[in-house]
This record gives structure tokens, C-alpha cells and sequence, in this order.
């Protein structure tokens, strides 16, 4: 019985021998499938030319570039999902990306992107950190984008029309723990470096951002919860001016007080009415509360132990009551704290027991 015969299945020749393969199941002569074919670098099935996707680096078939794979908006290079950087809703490869950037290193004082959330936890902290006296300058700013940035996006920069020659450095919502991992000691140092100063100046600010769901799972529980925030601050106000760094004068243009009240309550309900956001604690934005009050800084230990401090009055709303909230003391609140760098901090301040100890200079 003669053997029936196989016909490439591209070019319609005879195939002699076991000297061909298939693509979706045709068979093709090899000489097919050297002219006309490729393999994917991800699955290695072997793929018509026509059909494939190529930079010149990497070829992928149809199912593995439509699943796994982009291309850099830029220079359309393709790149994995996961190496991928987002920037105004188009995606990009990291020198792309890195190049965007630098044209675009100081955004508008409007500029709001949609925030990116690190570390693992319900509570975060987002930071505004005013520096001044070095410049509006895109060099000195990619240069402090580049430490900051080295694997994500964890901060912008924006211009500030209340600083005299310098910029704002604003970060994504990350946890306590993911702050103090993060690489503030090297921006502040490079910042110093620079030229730019935060402590020593007039016009510079430490705002601190903590998302309204942690207080809550409505806006009626985190109301309540913010209440006791606002009352603890009014309660111990002497203290937190202390702490802060800041003049009487610069609290009252930059971060005045509500004034004090009898209640938690009492003090949310004068809260609500328009006082702006030159407050203390400004409650204008719908997702997050800011803490106003601390002077700039930039020194590591400090601002980690004013995140401590925010973190603290924060669990403490949480966890007590209003009939508890307005009976502890100062030094009942201190005597409770574990975290070295805000014991260290309070001791320089003298709000630790009384104890106070020698400091390194503020910038």
C-alpha cells in the first residue's frame, strides 16, 4: 500500500520524511519554516513571522505580547508588565520613564496624581515636605528624584508659591514602618547638600497626611474618632507648640487653633465651619486629615519621630473614648511611648519627664 504523502501546508510541496513541523496543527517543510517562521522567546512555539511581535530585542506570539507584554509609549520598545512605569495614564520603559521625568521634575502646585499606596497597613501618612533657599532648580530636583525614585514612584515635587527659592517634595500614602525604611536619610542629605534648608527658614512647613478610613468604616465613626484627635491637640497645645518648632507668630498664620472646648465634640462642630485650611488639623480634603502644625525639617530622626508622634495621637483617638481622651496627661501620654526616635526627639525638646538631652543642629 503506498504511503500517503504530506504537503507543506505554506508552500504545497511534498515533504519527504519526518523533515517538517507544524504551526496550529499544519504541517510545514523546513525550508517553510526557515524562511518564513520564528519562536517565541517566552513559550518557544513557533509562530508565522507575519504574525509575531518584535522590537529587534525580544519575539513574542500574539498570546503571550496580548497577556504578559506592552509596548513603552516612548520608543516602543516591548516590555514586561511588571517592568513597566506609569506616568499620566500611558505606560513606559524605565529610561523612557526616567527621561519624562527629568523634563518634568517640578509639577505645578496643583498637580495631583492618583496616589500609590506602600507598605502594609490600614493607616498611611502621606508628606509634604516645604525646602527653600537652593532654588525652583530641575537638576537639583531629578537629583533628589532619582535617590527617592530608584524602584517606584514614591514621591513628587511640586512648585510652592509660599517658598522664596525652593520646591516641595510630596510623598505617596506609605505606612510608619515603610517611612522609616525608606530612604529619607539620603534625600535630606542630599537636599543639605544642595544648598537647601527646611528648619532655618521662615517660610518652611512639614505637613502630614493620614487617610480618613483608618479612623473608621463611615464618616460618622471617623468623625468621632477625629473629634478626640482635635481635642488632644487643643488639650495640649503648649506641648504640641513646643514640639512643633514653630513660633507663636508662624502657628498663627500657617496652622492656627481651633481654640479650646469642653468636648471632642464641641470642638468638631466649631471644626466644621469654615476655617480653611491655615489650621492645625485641616479637615478640608475628603480622604485625608493633615497635620499642619510642625515646622519643616530636614533631619531624619525628627521627621520619623513627628510620623511617630501623628501615629500615636492617631491610635489613641482610636482606642479611647471622649470621657478618656480628655482626662490623659502629657506625661501619661509620653510614659507610653516605645519608639527611640520619638523618645529621643521629646527628650531634645524637653516634653520627656522632663529629661532633655543634648541635639544635633536642625537644617
Amino acid at each position: 500500500m503506498e504511503e500517503e504523502k504530506i504537503y507543506c501546508t505554506h508552500c504545497g510541496e511534498v515533504i519527504e520524511g519526518d523533515d517538517y513541523d507544524t504551526i496550529y496543527g499544519e504541517p510545514i517543510c523546513q525550508d517553510c519554516i526557515d524562511a518564513y517562521t520564528v519562536v517565541c522567546d517566552r513559550c518557544d512555539e513557533i509562530i508565522w513571522d507575519c504574525d509575531s511581535y518584535s522590537d529587534g530585542n525580544i519575539c513574542l506570539c500574539g498570546h503571550c505580547y496580548d497577556n504578559y507584554y506592552t509596548r513603552c509609549e516612548q520608543c516602543d520598545s516591548i516590555i514586561h508588565n511588571d517592568d513597566t512605569y506609569e506616568y499620566d495614564d500611558y505606560y513606559y520603559c524605565h529610561d523612557c520613564y526616567q527621561d519624562i521625568r527629568r523634563n518634568d521634575s517640578i509639577h505645578e502646585y496643583s498637580y495631583k496624581p492618583d496616589p500609590i499606596f506602600y507598605g502594609d497597613s490600614n493607616r498611611y501618612f502621606g508628606v509634604e515636605l516645604e525646602i527653600d533657599g537652593a532654588g525652583k532648580d530641575e537638576d537639583y530636583a531629578e537629583e533628589i528624584l532619582d535617590i527617592a525614585n530608584e524602584d517606584n514612584e514614591h514621591i513628587y515635587i511640586k512648585s510652592d508659591g509660599s517658598l522664596e527659592d525652593g520646591m516641595e517634595i510630596v510623598t505617596h500614602p506609605m505606612s510608619l514602618e515603610y517611612h522609616k525604611d525608606f530612604c529619607w536619610d539620603r534625600v535630606m542629605k542630599r537636599a543639605v547638600y544642595l544648598g537647601y534648608r527646611s528648619h532655618q527658614t521662615s517660610t518652611c512647613g512639614l505637613h502630614v497626611h493620614v487617610n480618613r478610613d483608618s479612623f473608621g468604616l463611615d464618616r460618622e465613626e471617623q468623625d468621632e474618632v477625629i473629634s478626640r484627635i482635635l481635642y488632644f491637640v487643643e488639650h495640649h497645645w503648649n506641648e504640641m507648640l513646643k514640639f512643633s518648632r514653630r513660633s507663636e507668630y508662624a502657628m498663627n498664620r500657617w496652622a492656627a487653633r481651633y481654640g479650646y472646648e469642653n468636648s471632642p465634640k464641641a470642638i468638631m462642630d466649631k471644626a466644621k465651619k469654615s476655617y480653611g485650611r491655615y489650621v492645625a488639623i485641616n479637615l478640608c480634603n475628603y480622604h485625608t486629615i493633615e497635620f499642619r502644625l510642625f515646622r519643616g525639617t530636614l533631619k531624619y530622626n525628627t521627621l520619623i519621630a513627628t510620623l511617630e508622634l501623628v501615629n500615636k495621637i492617631c491610635e489613641l483617638a482610636v482606642l479611647m473614648n471622649d470621657d478618656g481622651i480628655s482626662k490623659i496627661s502629657w506625661s501619661e501620654f509620653v510614659a507610653g511611648i516605645k519608639e527611640p526616635e520619638l523618645i529621643q526627639y521629646l527628650k531634645e525638646r524637653s516634653l520627656y519627664i522632663n529629661e532633655k538631652v543634648t541635639t544635633e543642629e536642625e537644617f
